[in-house]
Protein backbone atom coordinates (compact mmCIF):
# COMPACT_ATOMS: atom_id res chain seq x y z
CA UNK A 1 0.00 0.00 0.00
CA UNK A 2 2.98 2.44 1.17
CA UNK A 3 4.65 1.50 -2.12
CA UNK A 4 1.56 2.24 -4.58
CA UNK A 5 0.99 5.78 -2.75
CA UNK A 6 4.40 6.86 -3.14
CA UNK A 7 4.49 5.50 -6.78
CA UNK A 8 1.41 7.98 -7.43
CA UNK A 9 3.14 10.54 -5.84
CA UNK A 10 5.87 10.37 -8.07
CA UNK A 11 4.40 10.03 -11.02
CA UNK A 12 2.47 13.80 -9.73
CA UNK A 13 3.37 16.99 -11.57
CA UNK A 14 5.73 19.80 -10.22
CA UNK A 15 3.76 23.35 -10.66
CA UNK A 16 6.74 25.86 -10.51
CA UNK A 17 4.32 28.69 -9.78
CA UNK A 18 0.69 30.19 -10.26
CA UNK A 19 -0.75 32.47 -12.93
CA UNK A 20 0.05 36.03 -11.92
CA UNK A 21 -2.96 38.31 -12.87
CA UNK A 22 -2.41 40.90 -15.27
CA UNK A 23 -3.10 43.75 -13.10
CA UNK A 24 -2.83 43.38 -9.62
CA UNK A 25 -2.90 46.44 -8.30
CA UNK A 26 -6.22 47.48 -10.53
CA UNK A 27 -7.65 48.81 -7.26
CA UNK A 28 -5.09 51.77 -8.25
CA UNK A 29 -7.04 52.84 -11.04
CA UNK A 30 -10.35 51.33 -10.93
CA UNK A 31 -12.39 53.77 -9.00
CA UNK A 32 -16.30 54.39 -8.72
CA UNK A 33 -16.25 57.08 -6.10
CA UNK A 34 -15.03 58.16 -3.12
CA UNK A 35 -14.38 57.24 0.36
CA UNK A 36 -14.33 60.16 3.55
CA UNK A 37 -11.94 59.78 6.22
CA UNK A 38 -14.33 60.67 9.21
CA UNK A 39 -11.27 60.67 11.36
CA UNK A 40 -8.68 63.02 10.00
CA UNK A 41 -11.85 64.51 8.41
CA UNK A 42 -10.97 64.37 4.75
CA UNK A 43 -11.27 62.40 1.08
CA UNK A 44 -8.55 60.44 0.64
CA UNK A 45 -7.42 60.59 -3.12
CA UNK A 46 -9.27 57.93 -5.92
CA UNK A 47 -5.49 56.95 -7.05
CA UNK A 48 -2.77 56.19 -5.05
CA UNK A 49 -0.17 59.74 -4.75
CA UNK A 50 2.47 57.32 -3.44
CA UNK A 51 2.59 55.31 -7.15
CA UNK A 52 1.78 58.87 -9.04
CA UNK A 53 4.41 60.71 -7.16
CA UNK A 54 6.88 57.69 -7.23
CA UNK A 55 6.24 57.35 -11.55
CA UNK A 56 8.93 59.70 -12.51
CA UNK A 57 11.60 58.07 -11.48
CA UNK A 58 10.71 54.38 -12.46
CA UNK A 59 9.99 55.27 -16.40
CA UNK A 60 12.20 57.88 -17.82
CA UNK A 61 9.54 58.65 -20.59
CA UNK A 62 7.56 59.55 -18.35
CA UNK A 63 9.30 61.36 -15.99
CA UNK A 64 10.98 63.52 -19.24
CA UNK A 65 7.71 64.09 -20.37
CA UNK A 66 6.08 65.39 -17.06
CA UNK A 67 9.09 67.90 -16.43
CA UNK A 68 9.37 68.76 -20.33
CA UNK A 69 5.32 69.56 -19.81
CA UNK A 70 5.81 71.74 -17.03
CA UNK A 71 9.17 73.72 -18.27
CA UNK A 72 6.92 74.62 -21.64
CA UNK A 73 4.19 76.50 -19.43
CA UNK A 74 6.38 78.37 -17.17
CA UNK A 75 8.66 79.05 -20.19
CA UNK A 76 5.64 81.71 -20.71
CA UNK A 77 5.16 82.92 -17.01
CA UNK A 78 5.66 86.75 -17.29
CA UNK A 79 5.26 87.96 -13.85
CA UNK A 80 2.11 87.17 -10.94
CA UNK A 81 1.77 86.74 -7.56
CA UNK A 82 4.24 83.76 -7.29
CA UNK A 83 7.93 83.08 -8.34
CA UNK A 84 8.64 81.22 -11.69
CA UNK A 85 10.43 78.64 -9.70
CA UNK A 86 6.66 78.59 -7.67
CA UNK A 87 4.86 78.50 -11.23
CA UNK A 88 6.54 75.57 -12.07
CA UNK A 89 6.27 73.72 -9.17
CA UNK A 90 2.44 74.45 -9.83
CA UNK A 91 2.52 72.71 -13.19
CA UNK A 92 4.42 70.12 -11.95
CA UNK A 93 1.77 69.45 -9.52
CA UNK A 94 -0.95 69.99 -12.03
CA UNK A 95 0.55 67.46 -14.68
CA UNK A 96 1.74 64.46 -12.31
CA UNK A 97 -2.00 64.40 -9.82
CA UNK A 98 -4.25 66.07 -11.87
CA UNK A 99 -4.95 68.79 -9.36
CA UNK A 100 -2.99 71.17 -7.11
CA UNK A 101 -3.93 73.80 -4.43
CA UNK A 102 -2.96 77.28 -4.45
CA UNK A 103 -2.71 78.60 -1.00
CA UNK A 104 -3.51 82.36 -0.64
CA UNK A 105 -0.78 83.80 2.07
CA UNK A 106 -2.39 87.03 3.93
CA UNK A 107 -1.27 90.02 5.58
CA UNK A 108 -1.55 90.70 9.54
CA UNK A 109 -4.64 93.11 7.61
CA UNK A 110 -6.08 89.93 6.02
CA UNK A 111 -5.29 90.80 2.17
CA UNK A 112 -3.91 88.32 0.20
CA UNK A 113 -0.20 89.49 -0.64
CA UNK A 114 1.14 86.17 -2.85
CA UNK A 115 0.03 82.67 -3.74
CA UNK A 116 1.96 79.37 -2.82
CA UNK A 117 1.31 76.15 -4.35
CA UNK A 118 0.75 73.26 -1.91
CA UNK A 119 2.69 70.11 -2.42
CA UNK A 120 -0.81 67.86 -4.07
CA UNK A 121 1.25 64.66 -2.49
CA UNK A 122 0.37 65.54 0.92
CA UNK A 123 -2.48 67.79 0.44
CA UNK A 124 -6.13 66.33 0.83
CA UNK A 125 -9.69 68.16 -0.06
CA UNK A 126 -12.16 68.62 2.57
CA UNK A 127 -15.66 68.19 3.08
CA UNK A 128 -16.43 71.97 1.94
CA UNK A 129 -13.16 72.04 -0.44
CA UNK A 130 -10.83 73.20 1.78
CA UNK A 131 -7.08 71.59 2.70
CA UNK A 132 -5.38 69.87 5.00
CA UNK A 133 -1.84 68.99 4.43
CA UNK A 134 -0.17 65.57 5.93
CA UNK A 135 2.59 66.50 8.66
CA UNK A 136 5.31 64.52 10.19
CA UNK A 137 4.61 62.58 13.31
CA UNK A 138 0.25 62.49 12.34
CA UNK A 139 0.24 66.47 12.45
CA UNK A 140 -1.56 68.38 9.85
CA UNK A 141 -2.25 71.38 9.00
CA UNK A 142 -5.62 73.30 7.60
CA UNK A 143 -6.98 75.55 5.50
CA UNK A 144 -10.62 77.00 5.14
CA UNK A 145 -12.09 77.03 1.66
CA UNK A 146 -11.33 81.11 1.68
CA UNK A 147 -7.90 80.33 1.76
CA UNK A 148 -7.09 77.89 -0.49
CA UNK A 149 -7.64 77.65 -4.87
CA UNK A 150 -8.05 74.29 -6.33
CA UNK A 151 -7.04 73.78 -10.08
CA UNK A 152 -8.32 70.33 -11.39
CA UNK A 153 -8.60 68.20 -14.04
CA UNK A 154 -11.61 67.16 -14.94
CA UNK A 155 -12.67 63.55 -13.56
CA UNK A 156 -15.93 62.16 -14.67
CA UNK A 157 -16.01 60.09 -11.84
CA UNK A 158 -15.92 62.43 -9.37
CA UNK A 159 -15.54 66.60 -8.95
CA UNK A 160 -13.61 66.70 -5.74
CA UNK A 161 -9.74 65.55 -6.99
CA UNK A 162 -8.02 65.44 -10.42
CA UNK A 163 -7.23 63.22 -12.58
CA UNK A 164 -4.20 62.75 -14.46
CA UNK A 165 -4.61 63.01 -18.58
CA UNK A 166 -1.93 60.50 -19.27
CA UNK A 167 -3.39 57.65 -16.65
CA UNK A 168 -4.52 55.20 -19.61
CA UNK A 169 -0.22 55.00 -19.67
CA UNK A 170 0.03 53.61 -16.62
CA UNK A 171 0.47 50.22 -17.46
CA UNK A 172 2.98 51.02 -19.60
CA UNK A 173 5.07 52.95 -18.14
CA UNK A 174 5.35 50.03 -15.45
CA UNK A 175 5.71 47.69 -18.28
CA UNK A 176 8.63 49.09 -19.46
CA UNK A 177 10.27 49.63 -15.97
CA UNK A 178 10.06 45.72 -15.44
CA UNK A 179 11.55 45.03 -18.55
CA UNK A 180 14.28 47.22 -17.55
CA UNK A 181 14.87 45.03 -14.32
CA UNK A 182 14.56 41.75 -16.04
CA UNK A 183 17.30 42.59 -18.09
CA UNK A 184 19.71 44.30 -15.26
CA UNK A 185 18.97 41.23 -13.44
CA UNK A 186 19.59 38.95 -16.50
CA UNK A 187 22.95 40.53 -16.32
CA UNK A 188 24.07 40.56 -13.26
CA UNK A 189 22.75 37.13 -12.42
CA UNK A 190 26.42 35.78 -14.67
CA UNK A 191 25.63 32.32 -15.32
CA UNK A 192 22.38 33.42 -17.54
CA UNK A 193 21.07 29.88 -18.71
CA UNK A 194 22.87 27.85 -16.39
CA UNK A 195 22.71 23.83 -17.51
CA UNK A 196 21.94 20.37 -15.91
CA UNK A 197 24.92 17.89 -15.39
CA UNK A 198 23.49 14.22 -15.76
CA UNK A 199 25.84 11.35 -15.25
CA UNK A 200 24.74 7.66 -15.28
CA UNK A 201 28.03 6.36 -13.42
CA UNK A 202 26.79 3.74 -11.04
CA UNK A 203 30.59 4.05 -9.37
CA UNK A 204 30.67 7.04 -8.68
CA UNK A 205 31.54 7.69 -5.29
CA UNK A 206 29.27 10.01 -2.72
CA UNK A 207 32.90 12.41 -2.25
CA UNK A 208 33.20 12.46 -5.65
CA UNK A 209 29.66 13.76 -6.73
CA UNK A 210 29.66 16.35 -3.48
CA UNK A 211 33.05 17.97 -5.14
CA UNK A 212 31.07 18.34 -8.32
CA UNK A 213 28.06 19.51 -6.79
CA UNK A 214 30.11 22.14 -4.92
CA UNK A 215 32.23 23.37 -8.01
CA UNK A 216 29.20 23.85 -10.19
CA UNK A 217 27.87 25.79 -7.02
CA UNK A 218 30.20 28.10 -6.88
CA UNK A 219 31.06 28.52 -10.26
CA UNK A 220 30.01 32.04 -10.96
CA UNK A 221 28.86 33.20 -7.20
CA UNK A 222 25.94 34.51 -5.53
CA UNK A 223 22.77 34.59 -7.31
CA UNK A 224 23.48 33.22 -10.87
CA UNK A 225 20.65 31.08 -12.30
CA UNK A 226 21.07 27.57 -10.35
CA UNK A 227 22.64 24.62 -12.22
CA UNK A 228 21.81 20.99 -11.39
CA UNK A 229 23.54 17.90 -10.49
CA UNK A 230 21.94 14.70 -11.14
CA UNK A 231 23.46 11.30 -10.79
CA UNK A 232 21.39 7.89 -11.55
CA UNK A 233 23.19 5.24 -11.31
CA UNK A 234 22.36 2.84 -14.92
CA UNK A 235 20.22 5.40 -15.92
CA UNK A 236 18.73 5.41 -19.33
CA UNK A 237 19.68 7.69 -22.45
CA UNK A 238 17.28 11.10 -22.18
CA UNK A 239 16.35 10.00 -18.93
CA UNK A 240 16.24 13.77 -17.69
CA UNK A 241 15.32 16.12 -20.83
CA UNK A 242 15.22 19.59 -20.90
CA UNK A 243 12.17 21.00 -22.87
CA UNK A 244 13.06 24.95 -23.40
CA UNK A 245 10.28 27.36 -23.31
CA UNK A 246 11.62 30.38 -24.63
CA UNK A 247 15.58 31.48 -25.70
CA UNK A 248 16.24 34.33 -24.15
CA UNK A 249 19.26 35.12 -26.03
CA UNK A 250 18.35 34.15 -29.76
CA UNK A 251 14.28 35.83 -29.43
CA UNK A 252 14.90 38.67 -27.56
CA UNK A 253 11.90 40.80 -26.82
CA UNK A 254 13.44 43.60 -24.94
CA UNK A 255 14.30 46.04 -27.59
CA UNK A 256 10.27 45.57 -28.73
CA UNK A 257 8.78 45.88 -25.08
CA UNK A 258 10.91 48.77 -24.57
CA UNK A 259 10.11 50.51 -27.47
CA UNK A 260 5.92 50.01 -27.53
CA UNK A 261 6.15 50.77 -24.16
CA UNK A 262 7.75 53.93 -24.42
CA UNK A 263 5.51 55.08 -27.31
CA UNK A 264 2.41 54.20 -25.70
CA UNK A 265 3.61 56.66 -22.52
CA UNK A 266 4.48 59.38 -25.29
CA UNK A 267 1.00 58.44 -27.02
CA UNK A 268 -0.64 58.79 -23.35
CA UNK A 269 1.24 62.17 -23.07
CA UNK A 270 0.23 63.50 -26.55
CA UNK A 271 3.96 64.31 -26.61
CA UNK A 272 5.61 64.15 -30.44
CA UNK A 273 8.67 61.95 -29.97
CA UNK A 274 10.67 64.54 -31.85
CA UNK A 275 10.65 67.21 -28.61
CA UNK A 276 11.11 63.94 -26.49
CA UNK A 277 14.69 63.14 -27.52
CA UNK A 278 14.00 60.00 -29.34
CA UNK A 279 16.66 58.76 -31.46
CA UNK A 280 15.13 58.11 -35.18
CA UNK A 281 14.88 54.34 -36.63
CA UNK A 282 14.44 55.58 -39.94
CA UNK A 283 16.46 58.27 -42.24
CA UNK A 284 13.81 60.05 -42.06
CA UNK A 285 14.11 61.24 -38.68
CA UNK A 286 11.29 63.07 -36.72
CA UNK A 287 10.16 66.06 -38.88
CA UNK A 288 10.30 69.76 -37.63
CA UNK A 289 10.59 70.10 -33.90
CA UNK A 290 9.82 73.82 -34.22
CA UNK A 291 6.84 72.69 -35.58
CA UNK A 292 6.21 70.25 -33.57
CA UNK A 293 6.56 72.55 -30.42
CA UNK A 294 4.13 75.00 -31.84
CA UNK A 295 1.18 72.85 -32.53
CA UNK A 296 1.94 70.82 -28.95
CA UNK A 297 1.86 74.22 -27.55
CA UNK A 298 -1.31 74.82 -29.12
CA UNK A 299 -3.38 72.08 -28.31
CA UNK A 300 -1.45 70.87 -25.04
CA UNK A 301 0.37 73.55 -23.29
CA UNK A 302 -1.62 76.63 -23.61
CA UNK A 303 -4.89 74.73 -22.36
CA UNK A 304 -2.38 73.68 -19.05
CA UNK A 305 -1.33 77.44 -18.70
CA UNK A 306 -5.25 78.68 -19.28
CA UNK A 307 -6.40 76.41 -16.43
CA UNK A 308 -4.15 78.03 -14.14
CA UNK A 309 -4.38 81.36 -15.39
CA UNK A 310 -8.26 81.66 -15.56
CA UNK A 311 -8.52 79.88 -11.91
CA UNK A 312 -6.68 82.22 -10.31
CA UNK A 313 -8.34 85.26 -12.20
CA UNK A 314 -11.89 84.07 -11.11
CA UNK A 315 -10.85 84.62 -7.35
CA UNK A 316 -12.27 87.72 -6.08
CA UNK A 317 -9.46 88.29 -3.17
CA UNK A 318 -6.74 87.80 -5.67
CA UNK A 319 -5.98 91.22 -6.86
CA UNK A 320 -4.72 92.77 -10.03
CA UNK A 321 -0.84 92.34 -9.66
CA UNK A 322 -0.85 88.94 -8.20
CA UNK A 323 -2.78 87.90 -11.51
CA UNK A 324 -0.55 85.49 -13.00
CA UNK A 325 0.13 86.58 -16.70
CA UNK A 326 1.87 84.49 -20.02
CA UNK A 327 2.86 85.10 -23.08
CA UNK A 328 -0.10 82.83 -24.81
Amino acid sequence: MGARKLKQQQKSPVVFSLPEPVMPQSWLTDYDGLYFNEFQQYWEPPIDRHLLANLPRRNAQHGGIVKSRANMAVARFIKGGMSAQEVKATFYNYILFGDVALLKVRNGFGQVIRLYPLPSYRTRATRHQGAVVLERDNQFKHYQAHDVIWIKQYDPLQQVYGCPDYLGGLQAALLNEDATLFRRKYYINGAHMGFIMYTSDPNLDIETEQELKQKIQDSKGVGNFRSLFVNIPDGKDKGIQIIPVGNFESKDEFLNVKNVSAQDVLTAHCFPPGLAGIIPVNTSGLGNPTAYDEVYYKNETKPLILDIQDAVARDNEVRDKLLLRFDV
